[in-house]
């Protein structure tokens, strides 16, 4: 069990997620191509993937626990420890900087209570972070909240938007 478990691991792989992998397995020619969206899978039933459900994704896919956890280390859409209901990323890369993406990043920790960057808030509901690129340059500053996009947001528009989250 990892420091981050605070119950044993209860398997995910059962029923109707089982049943939904290996739909998506039949899409592939071997099981290793199905890791990622396995790891999905488990995120997006546990909101994070602990070594024990890497070690149990390894199991059905028939991979080693090392190549799964190589893998989820990998990809940083990947939640390796537990997160905030409301998972917050802020692009922070050169253009979005300029256009004062320090100052969304600060002003989400403040209005969360997160304090710093990576942490969840006291009261669970929020985890901001700050990402290298969102993919939209030429609306800065673009957040993520959970899978909800946000353009050209200001520190002066995030009370707004974490009050929105927040109701």
């Amino acid at each position: 069990m990892s420091a981050h478990d605070t119950a044993p691991h209860t398997p995910v792989f059962t029923g109707v997620v089982r049943a939904k992998l290996d739909v998506v397995l039949a899409r592939y020619p071997t099981k290793r191509a199905g890791l990622l969206p396995a790891l999905w899978m488990v995120q997006e039933a546990r909101g994070w993937i602990s070594d024990d459900a890497m070690a149990e994704v390894a199991q059905v896919l028939e991979l080693t626990p090392a190549y799964v956890k190589g893998v989820a280390t990998f990809y940083t859409m990947y939640h390796l420890h537990p997160v905030g209901k409301h998972f917050v990323q802020v692009c922070t890369t050169t253009p979005c900087n300029i256009c004062g993406a320090e100052g969304v990043a600060e002003a989400f920790l403040k209005h969360t209570g997160c304090g710093d960057l990576g942490a969840t808030s006291p009261d669970g509901k929020w985890t901001v972070i700050e990402v290298e690129c969102l993919g939209a340059c030429g609306f800065p500053t673009p957040v993520l909240v959970n899978d909800d996009f946000l353009e050209n947001v200001t520190a002066e528009k995030v009370p707004e938007i974490v009050k929105k989250y927040s109701a």
